[in-house]
């Protein structure tokens, strides 16, 4: 990757442009510190892509983790969920 300072980066944008579509990345800093990087869009959907599947990873790793967890007992008894749904279907019928 490719570091230019962001007045570097106004004065040669063109050559800058050329650089991402060839396929490299060029991070922009100002004052020292990476403000933006300019990359190609299917190397950004190839990043998307990437990202999406450590998610996914990660979610069905926490699946399996519940599955082999024991079920814990209802937090709400049975009288207590019939009595919040009657009060949800008497507050949408005052509607």
């Amino acid at each position: 990757m490719t570091t230019i300072s962001a007045s570097k980066a106004r004065q040669s944008l063109p050559a800058q442009l050329d650089r991402v579509e060839a396929g490299d990345e060029v991070a922009i800093t100002r004052h020292g510190r990476v403000v933006a990087i300019l990359i190609n869009p299917e190397q950004l959907a190839r990043h998307r892509a990437v990202e999406a599947w450590r998610q996914a990873d990660s979610y069905g790793a926490l699946l399996s983790q519940a599955r082999e967890e024991p079920l814990k007992s209802a937090p709400v008894s049975t009288q207590r969920a019939e009595e919040l749904v009657g009060e949800i279907r008497t507050d949408r019928s005052w509607r």
